[in-house]
């Protein structure tokens, strides 16, 4: 078999980003029920395929904590780091916790794309990380804000996909033994 391309998920140097996917968010970002829906399949499919993910809130006194739903997606595979700075990468911990994964990739999701996404995806990209944006799975209150943001990030070297494309680079192949059950998320 040929190598893969370097731009296509691997699930050996992937790691998931959860960024900011918070309570008050809800009424005021534009699409929020689909970005959550599409970032809990994306959770989903790292659970299945038993995957690394990173979860921050920002500032969670003020903007609550990361969405019920989402939570329950997350379940125990991993507690939320609690952040002030807009860059996940600006806490110690996540920078931490992405050093002793040996992160190579990155998928991330999140919120708001043009703050909180942006600044966590350059961050990535200037640590060597080759990062992929689910665009389905990223919201801002403006969509002028969040299509400028993925415009922005794409043009710095990030790799806009959606939560599906992501998830069957992930399997690879439909021999996958995970494939039925990361398939039927997608349905």
């Amino acid at each position: 078999m040929s190598q893969k391309h370097p731009r296509i998920l691997d699930p050996k140097r992937v790691g998931l980003f959860v960024v900011d996917i918070q309570e008050r968010f809800e009424n005021v970002i534009s699409g929020f029920e689909n970005m959550v829906a599409a970032s809990i399949r994306l959770v989903s499919t790292f659970r299945a395929l038993e995957l690394p993910i990173i979860v921050t809130e920002q500032y969670p006194k003020g903007l609550g904590r990361t969405v019920a739903a989402l939570g329950e997606a997350l379940g125990d595979a991993a507690a939320p780091y609690e952040k002030t700075c807009f860059s996940s990468c600006g806490s110690e911990a996540v920078s931490s916790r992405l050093e002793e994964l040996g992160t190579e990739q990155a998928m991330v999701c999140g919120i708001e794309t043009h703050v909180c996404v942006s600044q966590t995806v350059h961050d990535l990209i200037q640590m060597g990380i080759l990062v992929h944006v689910a665009v389905d799975a990223v919201a801002s209150r403006k969509s002028l804000d969040r299509d400028y943001g993925l415009r922005k990030m794409e043009r710095s070297g990030a790799v806009l996909t959606t939560a599906e494309a992501a998830a069957f680079e992930l399997l690879g192949d439909a021999k996958h033994p995970r494939f039925k059950e990361v398939q039927a998320l997608y349905k």
